[in-house]
C-alpha cells in the first residue's frame, strides 16, 4: 500500500508521519502529476487552500488531481484540503482574481474560515471515525477551520458539531441566506462585508461584485429550483451558534475540517487507510 500526501503547501509532513506509525505503509510526497500513477490514495492536508490552488495550476496539477478523484481511489481532505473537494465555497479570498480554485467530487457547501482567525485556534471533542468507537471522542484540533454548511444526496455524514461562526463568517452567512432566499445560483462567495460594533452590533454593506469565473474551469449549471433545496443550520437565538458538518464521506472520498495530523491519536489515518486498503481489494 502506498499512499500520497500532496505537498504543494502545508502540513504533509505531519501526515505522513502519523500514517505510516499508524499503519506501517508506504508514503510519498506528491508534487508533480505523474506521481499520482504510483499511489493507492492521496491526502489533502490542511495549509492554505488559496495557496495551494495557485500552485496547483501552474504545471497541470489541478487537473490530475481532478481525474484522480473520479478513478475511484481514495481521497482524504482535511482542513484546507476539505476546501478543495467541495463543490461549493463561501468566504473565499477577495484578493484573488479567480477566486477560489476547487478540485470538487464533494456536494458540499463549505464556509471557509467559519471558526475564526489563526488565534482563534482551538480544541474540542469531535465524533470519532465509524469502526474506531474505542477511546470515545476524537480530539478535533480546529486551525481557522472551515465549515460544512449543507451536504447533498448519497453523503454520510460523519460528524457534527455545534459552534458559532465567527465574525466574518456571520456576515457571510447573513449573505448567503439572503441569496438563496432570493433562489440565487451561489457556487462561490468572497468576503465583501464587515460587522460594526461601535455602536451596538450592527451589519455594515458595502458594494458586493460577483466573483469572475475562471475562463479554463467548466461552468457548473446549478438552477434556482436546486439552490432552493439548500438548507443552513438554523442559528440559535443570541448566540448565533449553528450546528455544522466537520466530516463527511460519500464513496471514495473523506473530508475533516479538523487537522488529525497534530494529534497523537491516529483513528482518523487508521479508517483512511482502511478506505485505501478495501479500495485494492475490490
Amino acid at each position: 500500500v502506498v499512499i500520497g500526501v500532496l505537498a504543494l503547501q502545508g502540513a504533509f509532513e505531519e501526515h505522513q508521519e502519523c500514517i505510516e506509525k499508524a499503519t506501517g505503509c508506504k508514503t510519498i510526497q506528491v508534487k508533480k502529476p505523474h506521481q499520482l500513477e504510483d499511489i493507492d490514495g492521496i491526502i489533502f492536508p490542511g495549509g492554505e487552500s488559496t495557496a495551494m490552488g495557485l500552485i496547483g495550476t501552474v504545471d497541470g496539477m489541478w487537473e490530475a488531481l481532478k481525474k484522480f478523484t473520479q478513478s475511484k481511489r481514495p481521497v482524504w481532505g482535511t482542513c484546507a484540503g476539505m476546501i478543495l473537494l467541495a463543490e461549493r465555497c463561501v468566504g473565499g479570498s477577495a484578493v484573488i482574481e479567480n477566486g477560489q480554485s476547487l478540485i470538487g467530487g464533494m456536494d458540499v457547501l463549505v464556509c471557509r474560515n467559519y471558526f475564526g482567525s489563526q488565534i482563534s485556534s482551538f480544541e474540542m471533542a469531535t465524533p470519532c471515525p465509524p469502526g474506531f468507537e474505542d477511546g470515545g471522542d476524537y480530539p478535533g484540533v480546529f486551525i481557522r477551520a472551515p465549515a460544512i454548511l449543507s451536504a447533498g444526496d448519497g453523503i454520510d455524514v460523519l460528524g457534527k458539531v455545534v459552534a458559532t461562526p465567527c465574525r466574518q463568517a456571520a456576515v457571510v452567512l447573513r449573505e448567503l441566506e439572503e441569496k438563496i432566499a432570493n433562489g440565487e445560483n451561489v457556487i462561490m462567495m468572497e468576503v465583501v462585508d464587515a460587522l460594526d460594533r461601535k455602536n451596538g452590533l450592527r451589519y455594515v454593506d458595502v458594494k458586493k461584485e460577483a466573483a469572475p469565473t475562471d475562463c479554463n474551469e467548466e461552468k457548473k449549471d446549478i438552477s434556482a429550483s436546486e439552490m432552493e433545496k439548500v438548507e443552513l443550520p438554523g442559528a440559535a437565538d443570541g448566540t448565533n451558534a449553528r450546528e455544522v458538518i466537520c466530516a463527511a464521506r460519500k464513496k471514495n472520498i473523506l473530508i475533516t475540517a479538523f487537522h488529525p495530523e497534530i494529534t497523537d491519536d491516529y483513528r482518523w489515518h487508521k479508517y483512511f487507510y482502511q478506505m485505501v486498503v478495501e479500495s485494492i481489494n475490490c
